[in-house]
């Protein structure tokens, strides 16, 4: 599960994409996103990706509330991710994503590659009744994350994104692998 994550301009690239919306005149959140929020995903364009800004969550098929992941395991089976998966990949860049313990305490974590201030999380998008909007893409939580939660977004390498947003081939590769290790550190606030 990723139920919030963090898009701040801490980094280069981060702010490259802010930037280059801005200056489309496209409105986002920054800081903590939330679901439902307008925020910054990449989508292929020609040979490159181009920055957008999309909704997060599918429109609920019951009609209240909104899906905001996919499980990477069964997206292909679900009528509502097996077209975006086939053509509407995009990414989602990030700060970092936070879970909470599932202990009780309910403690807010903030997860981010060691080293690294982008972190680029797998997406589809679809367009519902004239408004772009996406999912996070998530697996099951490798060795750095099972502590606190069985699920994870599904994480893009730098080099990757090129392949994953237009190279149907890269697709099955990046769902099947075990995700990447991250580092975590307990923040306030909470669900």
């Amino acid at each position: 599960m990723c139920g919030r994550y963090q898009f701040t301009q801490d980094s280069m690239e981060l702010r490259e994409i802010a930037e280059r919306l801005d200056n489309a005149g496209k409105a986002f959140k920054t800081g903590e996103i939330f679901p439902t929020n307008t925020a910054p995903v990449l989508v292929s364009e020609g040979h490159g990706a181009k920055p957008e800004a999309y909704i997060w969550g599918f429109p609920h098929f019951k009609g209240n509330g909104v899906i905001i992941n996919a499980r990477s395991e069964t997206a292909a089976d679900k009528m509502m991710f097996r077209k975006p998966l086939l053509t509407g990949r995009c990414v989602v860049p990030t700060s970092g994503f936070f879970e909470w313990s599932q202990d009780g305490r309910k403690q807010k974590y903030l997860f981010r590659k060691p080293g690294v201030e982008t972190l680029y999380l797998a997406g589809l998008f679809n367009c519902f009744r004239g408004e772009n909007r996406y999912v996070i893409l998530t697996t099951e939580a490798n060795a750095s994350i099972s502590d606190i939660h069985n699920r994870m977004p599904v994480i893009l390498q730098p080099e990757e994104i090129q392949s994953w947003l237009s190279n149907p081939d890269s697709v099955q590769p990046i769902l099947d692998r075990t995700g990447i290790m991250l580092e975590h550190r307990e923040v306030s606030g909470g669900a």
